[in-house]
């Protein structure tokens, strides 16, 4: 019944299309592995993550952090002409190219902002979102993961009107078709 729920909420979210100043980042869920950390590490899923500082977030798992995943989704969920605030990150190099203003911030510096360029308020919700599954349900398999981040993302989407939540999803609940 949860994974319904978590379904219908990423279906009345829907996606709108990001603009203006839009973060973007990725994330590695997974338990603790030993041996190297973040990117590259075994076991984890990557989550990657589009947030409009004036809006909603927008995540979906991604096979990889490669440029060549990335720079689609990018295109496909953000307006044209929007400035893309990213880490350093090679993945997101030539994206200025794809019409859209890039700027980034330096974490391997430990320059977390500059000139107004941060993915700080996407990294808040990745903390968020992870303490959420391990305070909640200590863990999450790779295969109901976007579900849970769907849920997470609908909530984020919905935190400031919380009292159009539950009416709006009572209102237009239908079961879905089994994925």
């Amino acid at each position: 019944m949860g994974h319904e729920i978590r379904k219908h909420m990423a279906f009345v979210d829907g996606d709108e299309i990001l603009n203006g100043d839009v973060e973007v980042d990725e994330t590695y869920i997974g338990g603790k592995a030993v041996g190297k950390r973040g990117r590259g590490a075994d076991n984890k899923t990557i989550l990657f993550g589009m947030l409009d500082r004036d809006g909603d977030v927008v995540v979906q798992v991604v096979p990889n952090a490669k440029g060549s995943t990335l720079k689609p989704i990018i295109c496909e969920n953000v307006e044209e002409g929007s400035t893309i605030h990213s880490d350093e990150w090679l993945g997101y190099r030539g994206i200025d190219k794809e019409g859209f203003e890039h700027m980034t911030c330096s974490h391997g510096e430990k320059r977390y902002s500059i000139n107004g360029s941060h993915v700080n308020t996407l990294e808040g919700f990745w903390g968020r979102l992870k303490q959420s599954i391990g305070g909640t349900h200590t863990h999450v398999s790779e295969k109901h993961l976007e579900k849970y981040a769907n849920e997470f993302g609908y909530r984020y989407n919905y935190r400031l009107r919380p009292d159009q939540m539950m009416p709006e999803l009572l209102s237009t609940f239908r079961p879905l078709p089994q994925a």
